[in-house]
């Protein structure tokens, strides 16, 4: 009775919390995303084990030359976003009435065409649907400033975390395992941010220039889609890859162009989800699909769409932790997919 009390009062706190924890989860997002970026950068540069280069001078240039690319990554793709994409969004909610209109056209030439009875209340308000999107984006946007704030704090106080690890568990066993733990979510948690954010951009990019070839309208945004989709697991594909097949279904010339638009981006879909993305991840994402679809549905419900992109990571760090202490490890091994699950670091 006590554990489900426990629990009840864990959702309320997720739930009633949100205005706090959800900044902060993105916060930490992008500053692992950062971090992982930087480490990837640092690889292009020699490390302490070349002789020529070990000296700390020359590894506090490189670490400064991988910061300052990671910041000139990440300017430029906001860049892009607001030059680029952002003008998309506006023309393609200027054109949703007409697109209402040309679904309701849609449905009553289907409803001539099989004999089935057809009503325009039938057809969701994609306009209305829109702007229920759109304020949540935008309630999420008042709150970067917060997690501008957090992600700042986190920079600063990044070069103190192990000082302040060793004062909290100073008995060695403990902090061994503890570090243990903590520098398994490290790894994987970044492997996978990366991974799964440059899988991601490809896969935007390729959808971009299949729906430029096609002569989609508006491919810079289902792009963006595409990329955003891809951060949440099953659900983010079929988003992706149905709305601009519907689009293209409604207002295209002909139907040669939803049938190319199918193929193609379900094609990348396949091609980078399921192929590249997990032979690049291996044993990082070894989780259960049924897990996976649970925990989406979990956090969904307590967060809603933010929920939703961090529900993966979270099943992860979950996965990792369970597998290190013998009382846990049977739920580890029911979130994996196969039950190979990460050895217990023996104290």
């Amino acid at each position: 009775m006590n554990k489900l009390l426990i629990f009840i009062g864990l959702i309320l706190t997720l739930w009633f919390g949100r205005s706090i924890i959800i900044p902060l989860l993105i916060a930490t997002f992008l500053w692992y995303l950062m971090n992982a970026i930087s480490d990837y950068y640092r690889k292009i540069f020699p490390t302490e084990k070349s002789q020529k280069y070990n000296s700390k001078p020359w590894q506090i240039t490189f670490n400064w030359l991988s910061g300052i690319g990671t910041l000139i990554t990440v300017i430029a793709v906001g860049y892009l976003f607001v030059t680029q994409i952002r003008p998309m969004f506006s023309e393609l909610l200027a054109a949703l009435p007409a697109l209402q209109e040309k679904l309701i056209t849609f449905g009553t030439y289907l409803s001539n065409s099989v004999g089935i009875k057809f009503d325009a209340n039938m057809i969701p308000n994609i306009t209305k649907i829109a702007a229920n999107i759109g304020s949540s984006v935008a309630s999420l946007a008042a709150s970067m400033g917060m997690v501008f704030v957090y992600m700042i704090f986190m920079f600063i106080e990044q070069s103190t975390f192990n000082q302040k690890f060793q004062a909290m568990f100073p008995n060695k066993r403990q902090s061994k395992k503890i570090r243990y733990i903590i520098d398994s979510i490290d790894t994987n948690m970044k492997k996978y941010l990366f991974v799964k954010t440059a899988i991601s951009g490809i896969t935007g990019v390729a959808s971009y220039i299949w729906l430029q070839l096609i002569n989609v309208e508006f491919a810079g945004v289902w792009a963006f889609i595409v990329f955003i989709t891809s951060y949440i697991p099953t659900i983010g594909a079929i988003v992706a890859c149905s709305l601009p097949i519907l689009y293209s279904l409604v207002s295209g010339p002909s139907l040669q162009q939803p049938i190319l638009t199918a193929i193609g981006l379900i094609g990348l879909q396949i091609l980078f989800g399921n192929i590249i993305e997990p032979k690049l991840t291996g044993k990082t994402l070894n989780l259960s699909t049924l897990a996976i679809l649970i925990n989406l549905v979990f956090w969904g419900m307590v967060w809603g769409i933010a929920g939703m992109f961090f529900s993966v990571p979270i099943l992860v760090a979950v996965l990792i932790i369970c597998a290190q202490f013998d009382t846990t490890r049977p739920i580890a091994i029911l979130l994996s997919a196969d039950g190979n699950i990460p050895d217990k670091n023996e104290d």
